[in-house]
């Protein structure tokens, strides 16, 4: 992971834990679990709120070691007033989107990797 100022500086937010809405999250997709190649952070303004407004990054090279990414991502959720920041260093799936990239209900025909794989801890779902 990178370990520039603007990732620590993002860690820290994190490590603060709840301190209330809006809250900033921030997840990472890609191909397989060593390739982020995308990056998701949205902000939920208020308890039940969708998740908007929200902004995407998109790379060839994984986008946890980008401290540009970084700090676009800082200056995003300082942007919306973020009060915390919830972030999960783990790649949790596909970059690709369900039901605009590929039909919903099927698995993603570029990214085999996540065929059958649970997203979260990255086995295979039986």
């Amino acid at each position: 992971m990178a370990q520039g100022n603007n990732k620590k500086l993002l860690t820290k937010k994190v490590r603060k834990g709840d301190k209330g809405y809006p809250i900033a999250t921030i997840a990472f997709y890609g191909p397989n679990n060593d390739l982020a190649s995308k990056a998701v952070c949205a902000i939920i303004m208020h308890e039940g709120a969708e998740t908007e407004p929200m902004k995407k990054w998109f790379s060839s090279t994984d986008l946890r070691k980008s401290e540009l990414v970084m700090s676009e991502i800082l200056n995003f959720i300082d942007e919306n007033g973020a009060k915390s920041v919830s972030m999960i260093q783990e790649i949790i799936g596909c970059p690709h989107e369900e039901g605009i990239d590929y039909p919903v209900g099927d698995y993603c025909p570029e990214c085999n990797y996540w065929k059958g794989r649970d997203r979260f801890s990255g086995e295979m779902a039986h």
